[in-house]
């Protein structure tokens, strides 16, 4: 909860320090994520933008802290982890689950009085305002292996080692629960903040429609771009990501 002291450097990670940065990039991981699936991005941004990725409780090294079943307390926590990022402008990227988790911390910082992130770039993920019925956390752990291998993101060796299986599945199932019964704000949010939308044109988990949405909850630019793929659409697009994060946020770097 707000307010509620949390050790920043257990959330928060510098995936590569660049010390003359202008604008932290802060990363938000999907479902089942690590904050170091970000390291990609941050080969490809150059020395203006520094990638913080956000290391969420119940895998690798926080594997024995309990999964946060709840999107809102799971935001109050990076928040306030957060709080320690705010001297230097920050930017949101959040991919899947981690697009609802970076909207609701950019609330959290509207609500708190704090400079707004520069943009917020929801990755694979309707708005907040459209909703679906899910429940693949109900499912069995082959239900859920079988989600895995459908949507990509994964790495193989996890998917066919049952050892490895089995220590990934509690935060994916966790992760699954709290996005699957996550509901948005019952009044439209709307931030002051630019957004900019990017979907795979093939990812069942969300249409142009309920991208486009999106549109809603800010008062300032929207803009949506539409990549070859399907939910990781990432990994065959990266260079395009990163351009896509560079314009936006040009006019803050050198």
């Amino acid at each position: 909860m707000p307010g509620q002291r949390v050790d920043s450097n257990l959330w928060i990670r510098r995936l590569q320090p660049v010390p003359d940065s202008q604008v932290r990039l802060v990363c938000f991981p999907f479902a089942g994520g690590a904050a170091g699936y970000f390291h990609w991005l941050q080969a490809l941004l150059g020395s203006d933008i520094e990638v913080l990725g956000v290391q969420y409780p119940g895998r690798q090294d926080r594997r024995r802290e309990p999964v946060i079943e709840d999107i809102r307390i799971l935001a109050d926590q990076v928040y306030e982890a957060l709080s320690l990022w705010v001297a230097q402008p920050l930017a949101f990227f959040g991919h899947s689950m981690g697009a609802v988790v970076a909207f609701e911390v950019a609330r959290r910082f509207a609500l708190h009085g704090q400079r707004p992130p520069l943009a917020l770039f929801p990755s694979g993920r309707r708005a907040p305002s459209r909703h679906r019925v899910e429940q693949l956390h109900l499912a069995d752990d082959a239900g859920i292996a079988a989600e895995l291998r459908s949507v990509g993101g994964t790495d193989p060796l996890f998917l066919t080692d049952d050892e490895l299986l089995q220590m990934i599945l509690p935060a994916v199932r966790g992760d699954y629960r709290a996005i699957e019964t996550y509901r948005g704000p019952i009044s439209q949010v709307v931030l002051d903040v630019p957004i900019t939308t990017l979907i795979g044109n093939r990812d069942p988990k969300v249409s142009i429609e309920e991208a486009n949405a999106w549109r809603e909850h800010t008062t300032g630019k929207f803009v949506l771009h539409v990549l070859h793929g399907g939910h990781f659409y990432l990994q065959d697009n990266a260079s395009e990501v990163a351009g896509y994060i560079k314009a936006e946020l040009a006019d803050h770097v050198r």
